[in-house]
């Protein structure tokens, strides 16, 4: 017997999450642990970032604002690609902690943004002479930054969350050609931006010194996003479940009249 239908079912282990019951006693067990992995690597991330990284014999102690910038750089990336892959969930599969993902995974990955325009533009201004310029990196991250502002803005302005969800998907999947320009700008274009010095097919160029502390500092900026997403998904359940609860409420004091 054959049949025409697609199974659009969520992989097993994400379709057990669609309990939000199952959901919160997991992040209930899992929490603890990230936070704790997540203010170690934080302390260590810094503690090598300041004291124990050397200085750059053009840059001087300059040099320091990397560990921040960069790690946020990845992040603000990284977010948008936990965001996609949400939407994907949200149109392909409906699962429901998709939409709440999606949602909530947006102000982390604009705070995240935000954070590595200031530091690039606090680094930019002695090794450059400028706060700013228009650039293919600089300005693709600002695009970026834009996007998040957008998606947020489209979540407050919809009441139908089903909706915002569906339109808040299909603008992210469409949103993300950024990622690799952002990427990929440095080697299309001349720009002052440095060009890839740690993702690279022959390795990284940069003194084990430095490269260590970037990593420490990346895994921790890692931890801190997946900690946040998680406290921030569950927070958003419940709020959920607070306005379904009133909905109800409001329902049954509306019909109580009707029947008397």
């Amino acid at each position: 017997m054959t049949t025409t239908s697609t199974d659009l079912r969520p992989p097993r282990g994400l379709a057990s999450l669609a309990n939000p019951t199952r959901f919160f006693a997991l992040t209930d067990r899992l929490m603890p642990w990230l936070i704790a992995v997540a203010a170690l690597a934080m302390a260590a991330g810094l503690y090598k970032a300041f004291f124990v990284a050397p200085e750059d014999y053009q840059q001087g102690h300059t040099v320091r604002i990397m560990f921040i910038h960069v790690p946020a750089a990845w992040m603000s990336m990284g977010a948008y690609i936990v965001m996609a892959l949400a939407a994907l969930g949200v149109l392909v599969w409906r699962h429901p902690l998709a939409e709440v993902s999606l949602k909530t995974a947006a102000p982390i990955g604009a705070a995240f943004t935000f954070m590595c325009l200031i530091t690039g533009s606090l680094w930019g201004r002695p090794m450059w002479g400028t706060y700013w310029i228009w650039d293919a990196r600089l300005t693709s991250v600002l695009v970026l930054f834009l996007m998040y502002l957008g998606l947020i803005a489209l979540w407050q302005t919809m009441e139908d969350q089903a909706r915002a969800g569906r339109a808040a998907a299909i603008l992210t999947l469409v949103g993300f050609i950024n990622i690799p320009i952002i990427r990929f700008s440095v080697d299309w274009w001349n720009t002052l931006h440095q060009p890839a010095s740690v993702v690279r097919l022959d390795g990284p160029t940069i003194h084990p010194s430095i490269l260590v502390p970037l990593l420490v500092m990346a895994f921790g900026f890692l931890m801190l996003f997946l900690v946040l997403h998680i406290a921030a998904m569950r927070a958003e359940i419940l709020r959920r479940r607070v306005r379904s609860m009133e909905s109800m409420l409001a329902q049954r004091s509306v019909a109580r009249p009707e029947a008397m």
